[in-house]
């Protein structure tokens, strides 16, 4: 059952606290909390909940707000509950009207919140608000609608920025000996499960040979070097024990063991190690490395890897994404965890781009994958610019405007790239945490949409900046440039300072006492 909040929440002015004072209107939280239109979105969160039914659940704001605190903060579910339980912004953030020192949820519900918040929500919520940041910005926009009942066609605006990256999930390096070992040790705990409740029935338990089949796996995993045919020998050793245990957990279950006896992760476990000990069988019969739909983890058996050709990571594991960027703001257009060609989603995502500011692009600038007859030819006929060179053999002339435009071009797509290592090194898009698919991709998408409010908040906390230096003198505004050696020399001559000791705080000083309502910079000459 979901129940809507009939009142307003109370300004930050008007926040009950313990003690004196109220909060400030000029924190992070605060102004984040204004750019976030949680009340657009509530009406689809509640379709969720019966209307009579079950108890109460939490308030989107409630929900959405924590997921962006975790996010912003990069602490774990346990963490971010106890951050805001000691900070009343945080409360603030979330909806709460007064401070309160309990938690106001338990950590577990993060996950219920990743359940039901998905990712085609909240990319719905971060186009939303960039789409209002955007408009406030472009007077342009405004007359779109005075334009189209004219009948006049409106002119293609803007930059568009493609590009695609990996997400990489929180398993361990997978090699083919060490999902079999994984696998066998799974069966055996799973052979164990199913043997307790035959224990009058079947005197003797079915034999599984762990200890041998763990000496053999250390065998050649201690190795520092191991060449192919040990490899390729102990990985076929490996799929006989675990042949042997699966065969095993069918004689267990005809004698009348049932698998209710084993928990809901050990079920979807046993599936998966039977789809994996196809895919190894098949791979080391035919003695090859690659097969459809490769399973890399049992725990999370929808990774797949993702054959990037990067330096350094040839191959990463875990969701592909392929990301838009407009004006510096990031739009998160497709996950999937299977591999695909990037360059196939050109048109769509310049239709969405359409879709979403009423024109379209300018130009497009994407790397040379995107660049394809098809793709050139498409965004040619409704006046696109796409960047980089023509297809075929390169000219041997090429002029100097060409060359400044390819390489405005290049500059400019830089930005998306400064985008993912931002998400992926301030942000937890560089090892995604969350085990199920569903989580995952929410976890992925409140990644893009945090990146997004972080640059609204730089934006307003800079206007703040600016609004609070124009009330300055204007020797504050343009501040005289004072060369420090010419500085120093004079301060020397006249016999104020003494060059044998360190005498640059002396001469701040003296620069402060002969310049105090003037902003001073320094430069050293040499």
């Amino acid at each position: 059952m979901y129940r809507k909040e009939e009142q307003p929440l109370p300004p930050p002015e008007k926040f009950e606290l313990p003690f004196e004072g109220k909060l400030s209107p000029n924190n992070r939280w605060v102004i984040m909390a204004e750019l976030t239109p949680w009340d657009d979105f509530e009406e689809e969160y509640a379709k969720l909940f019966s209307a009579e039914k079950g108890a109460p659940a939490k308030l989107f704001r409630m929900a959405l707000g924590t997921l962006i605190i975790k996010e912003k903060s990069g602490t774990s579910d346990r963490e971010t509950i106890e951050q805001i339980r000691e900070n009343p912004y945080l409360q603030y953030f979330i909806g709460l009207i007064c401070y309160q020192q309990e938690p106001p949820l338990e950590s577990s519900m993060l996950v219920h919140f990743r359940k039901r918040i998905d990712g085609k929500l909240i990319n719905k919520i971060n186009k939303k608000i960039v789409k209002r940041e955007i408009d406030k910005s472009d007077k342009e926009v405004k007359k779109k609608d005075c334009l189209q009942e004219k009948g006049e066609k409106i002119k293609n605006k803007g930059k568009l920025i493609l590009d695609a990256t990996c997400a990489p999930a929180d398993i361990k390096y997978p090699t083919d000996l060490g999902i079999l070992n994984q696998a066998r040790i799974e069966t055996e705990r799973i052979i164990d499960n199913l043997y307790k409740p035959l224990r009058v029935k079947l005197r003797k338990k079915p034999r599984t040979s762990r200890k041998i089949a763990r000496k053999e796996y250390l065998k050649v995993a201690k190795k520092r070097k191991v060449s192919y045919q040990e490899r390729r020998k102990a990985i076929g050793k490996q799929l006989k024990y675990l042949k042997k245990n699966l065969g095993n957990i069918e004689d267990l279950i005809q004698a009348g063991a049932s698998l209710k006896n084993l928990s809901k992760r050990q079920k979807n476990c046993l599936e998966t190690i039977k789809k994996v000990y196809e895919q190894q069988q098949s791979m080391w019969e035919n003695k090859t490395q690659s097969v459809p739909q490769r399973i890399v983890s049992l725990t999370q058996p929808h990774i797949r890897p993702i054959v990037r050709g990067k330096a350094g990571k040839p191959i990463e594991f875990g969701a592909k994404l392929s990301v838009s960027c407009v004006d510096n703001y990031v739009f998160l257009y497709k996950i999937s965890w299977e591999n695909f060609n990037e360059s196939c989603h050109l048109k769509e995502q310049v239709e969405k781009y359409k879709e979403t500011f009423g024109y379209y692009p300018e130009s497009v600038h994407v790397d040379k994958i995107y660049r394809t007859r098809e793709n050139r030819n498409w965004c040619k006929e409704r006046g696109i610019r796409i960047s980089g060179p023509k297809l075929g053999r390169p000219p041997k002339n090429v002029s100097e405007e060409e060359k400044k435009q390819a390489l405005s071009d290049e500059c400019f797509r830089n930005a998306i790239e400064g985008k993912f290592g931002q998400a992926k090194r301030r942000f937890s898009l560089n090892l995604v945490m969350t085990k199920l698919p569903e989580t995952s991709i929410t976890s992925i998408a409140i990644t893009f949409l945090v990146v997004n409010l972080s640059k609204l908040l730089r934006q307003f906390l800079s206007l703040f900046l600016s609004l609070f230096t124009n009330n300055r003198t204007g020797e504050l505004i343009k501040p005289p440039f004072i060369n420090f050696d010419y500085t120093l020399n004079n301060f020397y001559v006249l016999k104020f300072i003494d060059l044998s000791e360190n005498s640059w705080s002396k001469v701040a000083q003296i620069l402060e006492k002969l310049f105090p309502q003037t902003l001073i910079r320094v430069s050293l000459s040499g």
